[in-house]
């Protein structure tokens, strides 16, 4: 999977406390609940899932919670907004580095996926999907300037 790794914006949104030891434990408390109630359990009123990748910097397994968006049989969107922030997240630099390693849990099963990131005339359809199904994206992307991420997820073979 080749990923033109999207360059940081210029201006976003400021994430106040992202990686501190209360950000990290809410995450877990987060993954978690969202093991217990299955898709959507984490975060009341989004399809949910969590995307473990390896650490760029530490080769370290990662999992983060992310919305996801159904893409066709055994496939899934997520975006890399980072709350509108200029940076792009930490999920997607491990991605990037590492697209060999990842895996997503949904629905009680687990999976290894094959990432690709959209471009062109394929993100504007998945970003009129997504915007379409839930606007908190749309909010992101005007709080930066840089074009924000949507990769597909799909179940490797």
């Amino acid at each position: 999977m080749a990923f033109e790794k999207t360059p940081s914006g210029t201006r976003g949104q400021r994430m106040p406390g992202v990686g501190s030891p209360v950000a990290k434990w809410l995450n877990k408390q987060l993954i978690k609940r969202n093991r217990r109630k299955g898709s959507g359990g984490g975060v009341p009123g989004q399809n949910t899932l969590v995307l473990t990748t390896t650490g760029a910097k530490t080769g370290q397994p990662r999992e983060t919670l992310l919305g996801s968006f159904p893409d066709g049989d055994d496939a899934w969107l997520i975006v890399a907004s980072f709350g509108g922030n200029a940076k792009n997240p930490a999920w997607y630099h491990n991605l990037a580095a590492h697209p060999d390693q990842v895996q997503i849990e949904i629905g009680g099963r687990k999976l290894k996926v094959t990432a690709a990131q959209l471009s062109g005339a394929d993100r504007a359809a998945a970003w009129q999907r997504i915007t379409a199904d839930n606007n908190r994206y749309t909010g992101y992307a005007t709080k930066t300037d840089r074009e924000i991420p949507v990769i597909r997820l799909t179940a490797a073979a």
